[in-house]
């Protein structure tokens, strides 16, 4: 457990000392005040939120949320050597409930005594169970300890509601091109925390090379950065280093796929691929397909949702996207990737240049809403079935009309009970759902002008 003595950095002073001298280079460079801080301007430009509560000094709890890499830590570390309270660091994996219970003892001390605020900051909250974060609630809701939790999960799933409605939530964007420049110039340049005691030539195609495969993790263009200049410099000493797309190609060697199978990134890309489809955009289908099986999604799952998606948007417009989505299932499952990916992307592709029809999902929709939620209807005699021997004298089926044995295949008879008259199936005037609408139409016209009809060749047991 780290606190703040002082100077109220984020460590103590011996863990300071640690990572002055053994620390990566993106632990170094963490800024120590809000005007170094690099990116987050949508909560931290002059105007904003988080900005105008630190200057005010009224401070709420916070929830940092977002990916790694991109200044949670970093940020708790400058609020630390802003605020005028008092600062505590807990890391949930490594924290137990004592450690919370002794900081929460501290700070209600502190308050009565001086009249001071605690600060305490917990990296990955996430990792807490319900149980350690029922622990803070009493605290953070009387306000004897502002809580600052950080985490790359949902907030909203992985922390409990009472705690999240007793914080203000900051959504962290990963840092952008731009961003990733500026901070790799600075660590370059920097003699002090930084690489600027080493005599470096970067080439400014090899820094953006790092800034576009960091994806936004400063973390992650730092440690290659650093990588790509010690490696020189211990093979010649005081040479030049020549920091060039060569290098940076060998120091961050391929891109790294950000994918959490369970999360956010999961359901997102999920859902961007069924809109994609739906929307009948087929490049950014293909897109979002590609990074689900770049980032090891399950090609189950990507065929279920293509599947869904035949069937919810399409529909009868075009019968044929159904049948592709379920050889599109069978094929990636019989061959697996990386050949599956073939199957898949021609089904998804098929259904996003498909005509559209979402009458199929309507129908199903508004008749299951009626069947849970509306008087449960009898099956009408004549359509009962009449296989044994006592239907007939209970007057089951005996009336039905075998349409087979009438013109076009057609008799008018209800299917319904006669006391419920609703529209379910409503076609569409889009691809093939248009033939079905006229000959429905057709029926409705037959229906409309027929008279009465006998069946003298009823189809028994039909």
């Amino acid at each position: 457990m780290g606190k703040n003595k002082g100077n109220k950095t984020l460590f103590s002073g011996s863990e300071e000392a640690n990572i002055g001298s053994v620390a990566p280079l993106a632990a170094r460079m963490r800024p120590r005040k809000l005007d170094e801080f690099i990116g987050q301007r949508h909560f931290l430009g002059s105007d904003g939120l988080l900005t105008r509560m630190l200057e005010a000094d009224r401070l709420s709890s916070l929830i940092f949320y977002g990916p790694p890499g991109v200044g949670k830590t970093s940020l708790a570390a400058v609020i630390a050597n802003y605020t005028k309270a008092e600062f505590h660091y807990l890391s949930a994996p490594a924290a137990s409930v004592r450690d919370i219970r002794q900081i929460i003892g501290l700070a209600r001390d502190r308050l009565a005594v001086d009249g001071a605020r605690t600060v305490l900051f917990i990296d990955e909250i996430h990792r807490f169970n319900r149980a350690q974060q029922d622990v803070l609630l009493d605290d953070v809701e009387s306000g004897v300890l502002i809580l600052i939790g950080a985490t790359t999960e949902n907030p909203f799933f992985s922390i409990n509601s009472p705690l999240i409605s007793r914080s203000t939530v900051f959504h962290f964007e990963p840092l952008s091109q731009e961003d990733i420049l500026k901070l790799l110039k600075m660590a370059i340049d920097d003699s002090e925390r930084g690489l600027g005691k080493f005599d470096i030539e970067a080439d400014q195609k090899a820094l953006k090379f790092l800034a576009v495969m960091s994806d936004g993790d400063a973390r992650k263009a730092m440690t290659a950065l650093e990588v790509g200049v010690l490696s020189q410099e211990v093979r010649k000493p005081g040479a030049k280093i020549k920091f060039n797309l060569e290098v940076a190609k060998e120091s961050i060697q391929q891109k790294t796929i950000d994918y959490d199978g369970t999360g956010d990134t999961h359901y997102d890309l999920a859902s961007a691929l069924q809109k994609s489809m739906r929307g009948s955009d087929p490049d950014a289908t293909v897109y979002w397909l590609a990074r689900m099986l770049a980032g090891g999604e399950d090609t189950r799952f990507i065929a279920r949702r293509i599947a869904i998606c035949a069937a919810e948007d399409v529909g009868n417009a075009d019968p044929m996207a159904t049948v592709l989505a379920a050889a599109a299932v069978q094929i990636s499952e019989f061959v697996g990737l990386p050949e599956a990916q073939l199957a898949l992307a021609q089904a998804a592709l098929y259904i996003a240049c498909a005509p559209k029809s979402n009458a199929v999902a309507s129908a199903i929709w508004s008749a299951m809403s009626d069947v849970k939620q509306q008087p449960t209807k009898q099956v009408p005699k004549h359509l009962k079935d009449s296989h044994y021997a006592a239907a007939k004298k209970l007057g089951f089926g005996t009336d039905y009309k075998y349409p087979h044995n009438f013109k076009d295949g057609f008799v008018p008879q209800e299917y319904l009970p006669a006391s419920m008259k609703k529209k379910y199936y409503v076609p569409k005037e889009s691809g093939c759902e248009k033939n079905i609408k006229r000959y429905l139409q057709k029926l409705q016209s037959l229906i409309q002008n027929s008279k009465p009809v006998k069946d003298n060749a009823v189809e028994k047991d039909r």
